[in-house]
């Protein structure tokens, strides 16, 4: 079952303005958006940064920062979704942190790990990023010119995370 405040996120979400693939094109950094979710504050404790969308339509879907001013891209094949799901409080840990803060170059992507393309949503076409290897989408909707917000589905699981991108660069 879904929370209250799942459900009125899922609300503002679908009251957006659907987006194109084509305008994703770019760095986005971003952050969670509390909404009940058991990864709430779980990538913010990690340094997530964001998102990077090319042209060829391919993401890195998990950026986090490194160090300052350097980003490496995560390969989420690493953390099977069910599984971060299931330790997500240890996520928000300082240990985590910790441990994470070594581990990322071990973690690295070896090249994009998600497409970008148009996927239908409640019946409306909008930008959305499928996973390579693992069960996840994430949906995409306007916020103003250069805030998107994101809703992120894991195959059978209601439960959805939400967060907001900024962009960067073009």
């Amino acid at each position: 079952m879904r929370s209250g405040q799942q459900e009125e996120m899922a609300a503002w979400f679908r009251s957006l303005e659907p987006v194109q693939p084509k305008d994703m094109v770019g760095l986005w950094s971003g952050v969670g958006i509390p909404s009940g979710h058991p990864l709430d504050g779980v990538l913010e404790n990690l340094n997530w940064f964001g998102k990077r969308f090319h042209s060829d339509m391919r993401a890195d879907a998990l950026l986090f920062t490194w160090r300052p001013g350097r980003l490496v891209p995560i390969e989420p094949n690493f953390f099977p979704i069910g599984q971060a799901i299931k330790i997500a409080p240890f996520g928000r840990t300082f240990v985590a942190r910790h441990c994470f803060s070594y581990l990322q170059k071990l973690l690295r992507a070896r090249g994009t790990t998600a497409s970008l393309r148009l996927q239908a949503l409640d019946g409306v076409e909008t930008a959305a990023m499928v996973y390579d290897k693992q069960p996840i989408v994430d949906y995409f909707r306007r916020i103003d010119d250069d805030g998107i917000a994101g809703m992120m589905c894991v195959h059978d699981d209601p439960r959805r995370f939400f967060f907001k991108l900024r962009k960067l660069t073009g």
